[in-house]
């Protein structure tokens, strides 16, 4: 079976986790764009994850929270 490409929409969760990068993004006053280059991703994968369409892997998990100055449990916890 092959695997599929593109967003993942995981079963529980990531719409809660979506909201938080939000917040956290929006408290530190950051663009999607500048939260996209911190973590090395495009702009559309911080979009897709804000909406809850996108698991990360758990480096881009870790990426993500070291550029939002919290933690991985903060954010999906």
């Amino acid at each position: 079976m092959a695997g599929s490409s593109g967003p993942v929409r995981p079963e529980v969760g990531n719409d809660l986790a979506g909201e938080r990068i939000r917040t956290r993004r929006n408290e530190l006053g950051m663009s999607q764009q500048s939260l996209a280059s911190a973590a090395h991703v495009s702009r559309q994968t911080i979009i897709t994850m804000e909406q809850g369409n996108y698991a990360p892997s758990v480096y881009l998990a870790l990426r993500l929270a070291t550029a939002l100055h919290t933690t991985v449990e903060d954010l999906w916890g």
